[in-house]
């Protein structure tokens, strides 16, 4: 399942995720100890272990995005479900003692946001909320403190199947903001292909696109916001290399249309160029004719992928690692989709042009259902925080997860 809300569905899934909080994650049975929390039996590297930092007993609902904004700080983005205004800011603080297994501590920064996802420190240093239709930003306040909010960009779309926000920095004051197309494949609610052009694509302000966003001065007000790249069907991964011979390039993860196919199309690993078109919905894979499409558009005149992903993995977020860590020089992904290779969390070694290529490094993986143990990993967000651990987030199972070395396994040598 990808990050598309189709209409049909748009609602159950919604009520699916009010339903009450049970005590503990859906699925999964702790196997032991990690670093003080409960371990998970998800694979990861020799030498490390999955820990649960929270769950549903913290009441958490559908967790999307994850950041620390100060030492020992982390900001969550709980969507809530696919309702508007059912989603919540959350802090959270890791307790350092205490019987294991430990839990996360959570407090509630703000409520009733609607539809949120992107959550990104700025150059400023504050920090910016991505929402269907808006885009805020707030200093960290100290802790108990109250929000700062203040309105950035407003008056986005906020409706069809992908209304979510996804927001990453570039150099020069540059924001990048994803606007996600109305349909999966350009079309209208009763199914029926659009002819060209499509609607989402025609006049000043498209959507399937990647708006550019320049803010300047010494409090950092809008400049001017405008499309950026087009033809982008849903680009929820989307990140700017921030060093490197690649600085500043704007890599998108293209969540592809969805074909019943179980080996088709294949997502698309994009670097992104201004004015460009990169072929939505006409357009699949390596310049490929979308079903319906064919002898109707040229894609060749479109641009062609950096990286073609298997199909159905469904990129939802895309970091690089950060210098002094051991995921410096990659580019980290969460694949969520729920076809193999997909529920699991990569990275893709940057190369001596500062762009990724070769084979995916597998940092949790395994991650299949296995009835008793665990369900289908969902990871939606991912991080890497000031001490190089590396957390991810899942929205279905309702958990926040950490990478950390096994004190266990060292014990065993």
């Amino acid at each position: 399942m990808k990050i598309s809300a189709p209409r049909l569905w748009l609602a159950a899934f919604g009520c699916a995720m009010l339903l009450p909080a049970a005590g503990h994650a859906r699925g999964y049975t702790p196997q032991g100890v990690c670093g003080g929390h409960a371990r998970l039996d998800i694979a990861s590297p020799a030498g490390t272990c999955v820990a649960l930092l929270a769950d549903e007993a913290q009441g958490l609902r559908a967790p999307r995005r994850i950041l620390e904004v100060a030492p020992g700080r982390y900001w969550v983005i709980d969507m809530g479900s696919w309702e508007p205004r059912r989603g919540r800011l959350l802090e959270m603080v890791l307790p350092a003692d205490g019987p294991a297994p430990r839990r996360a501590h959570f407090s509630v920064l703000a409520e009733q946001l609607d539809r949120p996802l992107g959550l990104v420190a700025g150059p400023d240093g504050k920090i910016y909320i991505g929402e269907s239709g808006t885009v805020w930003r707030t200093p960290v306040p100290s802790p108990g403190g109250a929000l700062q909010r203040e309105t950035v960009i407003d008056g986005l779309p906020g409706d069809g199947t992908h209304p979510l926000k996804e927001l990453a920095f570039g150099p020069g004051g540059r924001l990048y903001v994803n606007v996600g197309s109305d349909s999966d494949a350009c079309r209208d609610a009763s199914s029926k292909q659009y002819p060209l052009l499509c609607p989402d694509l025609a006049g000043p302000k498209p959507r399937a696109t990647v708006y550019e966003a320049v803010l300047a001065g010494p409090d950092y007000k809008l400049q001017s916001f405008k499309p950026f790249a087009t033809g982008l069907r849903n680009s929820v991964a989307l990140t700017v290399l921030p060093d490197g011979p690649a600085k500043g390039t704007v890599l998108q993860g293209e969540n592809s249309i969805d074909y019943e196919d179980v080996g088709q199309p294949p997502e698309e690993l994009n670097r992104l160029q201004a004015g460009r078109d990169y072929g939505w919905p006409y357009c699949v894979g390596n310049r490929r004719p979308a079903r319906g499409y064919e002898n109707r558009h040229d894609c060749k005149a479109t641009e062609a992928p950096l990286m073609l992903w298997p199909a159905h993995v469904a990129p939802l977020q895309m970091i690089v690692g950060p210098a002094g860590s051991r995921f410096a020089g990659q580019l980290l992904v969460a694949w969520r989709g729920h076809q193999a290779p997909g529920h699991r969390v990569v990275g893709y070694k940057l190369n001596a042009r500062g762009l990724p290529s070769g084979k995916p490094i597998e940092w949790l993986a395994g991650w299949n259902p296995k009835p008793g143990v665990r369900p289908m990993g969902r990871p939606t967000g991912i991080t890497v925080d000031r001490q190089g651990r590396l957390l991810a987030v899942e929205d279905f199972n309702r958990t926040i997860l950490m990478l950390l070395p096994d004190a266990g396994a060292a014990t065993q040598k």
